[in-house]
């Protein structure tokens, strides 16, 4: 998969200035406005086998406390509210009309319903992109099929001119809850046919009547370090920890 450093590019168009236009246009999109519905095979440690999720009533979950863990972002991230619906495969860049091969695992990448009440926030800044959210529609339950975990090791998806390769790594654990991890590499076709990379890490805790999932977007071209997938992991035990609170 080429990179940003391999990108043809039109005359005085830097390969930073591109990709960070594309994804400004990306943030506000997910900032400012209702969210649409919507690296390559990772090296890393297999995939934790989730525990169950909760059978009966949830513990109990306030999304406003979402807002708690904003704090925990690098300085000089800027941050939005994120309004609307919202799904890892949005924030992946892919719009509604995709398709997943196989089709079932879009399932891990937009496990609740349109009508779901979301809250959460954004941040951008030199590390890449955040996204922290909590979504869901009580009392109906959100809960992890064990089936997508054996069948979804590593699957692709694709949306107009975005494609993108999924696979499952390890997540942290959280008492009482499902949990599961997505590496994805994606690339996207602009105009005159040059190709933006970039990739994300979703970390997701399935906690009864609400899903808790934390993505952070990285440049692979990006002079600056990239926000680890550490921290993308580490932020969703802080959210779930702060809407438990």
């Amino acid at each position: 998969m080429r990179s940003l450093r391999r990108l043809r590019l039109f005359p005085g168009v830097s390969k930073r200035s591109l990709w960070y236009q594309h994804r400004v246009r990306l943030f506000g999109t997910y900032a400012a406005v209702a969210v649409l519905s919507a690296a390559c095979a990772h090296g890393g440690p297999p995939p934790s086998a989730p525990s169950s999720s909760p059978s009966g009533p949830s513990t109990h979950v306030n999304p406003v406390n979402i807002e708690r863990v904003r704090g925990e972002l690098p300085g000089g991230y800027e941050v939005a509210d994120i309004r609307g619906a919202g799904s890892p495969l949005t924030f992946w860049g892919f719009g509604p009309d995709w398709v997943a091969d196989p089709p079932q695992c879009g399932a891990l990448a937009i496990p609740v319903n349109n009508g779901a009440t979301t809250k959460g926030w954004s941040g951008s800044g030199p590390g890449g992109i955040v996204y922290a959210v909590v979504t869901g529609t009580p009392p109906a339950q959100v809960n992890l099929d064990p089936v997508l975990i054996a069948e979804c090791g590593q699957w692709t998806v694709a949306a107009g001119h975005t494609t993108g390769t999924v696979s499952l790594v390890a997540a942290p654990q959280i008492d009482d809850a499902a949990t599961v991890g997505m590496a994805t590499a994606t690339t996207t076709t602009v105009e005159g046919g040059t190709e933006t990379s970039s990739q994300a890490h979703t970390y997701s805790a399935y906690l009864g009547d609400y899903l808790a999932f934390v993505t952070v977007v990285t440049d692979p071209g990006s002079p600056n370090p990239p926000l680890s997938q550490d921290f993308a992991a580490a932020l969703l035990v802080k959210t779930v920890a702060a809407l438990r609170g």
